[in-house]
């Protein structure tokens, strides 16, 4: 198999783990909250960044087109 061939097999399957993960990553901050002296109190907070299912769905397709490509005879 040729190399966009394979490409297109990644792609289409991290496609289809996007849209099976349900399209959120996160990401955490840190927040001083108090300073006592060589006391601290931090709070950490995690904010969900939505990934759309549309990105999965254009590398599934990108995958399709590749595998189709790849898989030509020249």
């Amino acid at each position: 198999m040729k190399p966009a061939g394979i490409m297109g097999i990644v792609l289409i399957a991290i496609g289809i783990i996007m849209l099976a993960y349900g399209g959120y990553a996160t990401f955490t901050t840190k927040e001083n909250v108090a300073k006592l002296g060589p006391l601290e109190i931090n709070k950490h907070e995690e904010h969900p960044v939505p990934i759309g299912p549309i990105v999965g769905g254009v590398l599934i397709v990108g995958g399709i087109v590749l595998l189709v490509s790849g898989n030509r005879n020249s």
